[in-house]
């Protein structure tokens, strides 16, 4: 019996349109809850950075934009969408705001929560690397910048033909 993998699971952008994370089997894929109104909000800059270094590598960044951490993403995908794009330049795909924790949350997320129980989210800005593989290989609280080393190592351990 094969184990459920990432790429199991989809989630709807930002501008409407379905984000399968099936596509980008083979690939490694950062999953970050984001919020616009966070203390850890720059970070979309380094994400940003990781995204422009490693992407034509082969790395997906996935922002999931969620309200539940302090109430720090209100708005709808309009705010999102200024905040992120207009005010951080980013680039990497974002989804519509979803849920990270408890009973409501998105599929992917209690699926994660299940495979690494002692690595849930616990505020905004936490990191989810998915190997090539489609299995979650490492977790990164809000506080890991996301150009630590310990998030470039993980990430160049999974790129394609490393």
């Amino acid at each position: 019996m094969s184990r459920v993998t990432a790429y199991a699971f989809t989630f709807k952008g930002l501008d409407g349109a379905e984000i399968l994370l099936s596509s980008y089997a083979g690939h490694p894929i950062l999953v970050v809850n984001t919020a616009s109104l966070c203390g850890y909000t720059p970070q979309y800059t380094g994400l940003q950075a990781l995204w422009t270094r490693y992407r034509d590598k082969g790395l997906m960044i996935l922002g999931v934009p969620s309200n539940d951490f302090g109430g720090q993403e209100p708005g709808g995908a309009a705010d999102i969408g200024k905040t992120a794009h207009d005010d951080y330049h980013v680039t990497f795909p974002l989804t519509e705001k979803a849920a990270v924790k408890g009973s409501g949350a998105h599929p992917f997320y209690r699926w994660a929560a299940v495979e690494r129980p002692l690595d849930a989210p616990r505020w905004n800005f936490h990191k989810y690397l998915i190997g090539r593989d489609g299995q979650l290989k490492a977790g990164f609280a809000s506080a890991v910048e996301p150009e630590d080393p310990r998030v470039i190592t993980a990430i160049e351990r999974e790129l394609p033909g490393a």
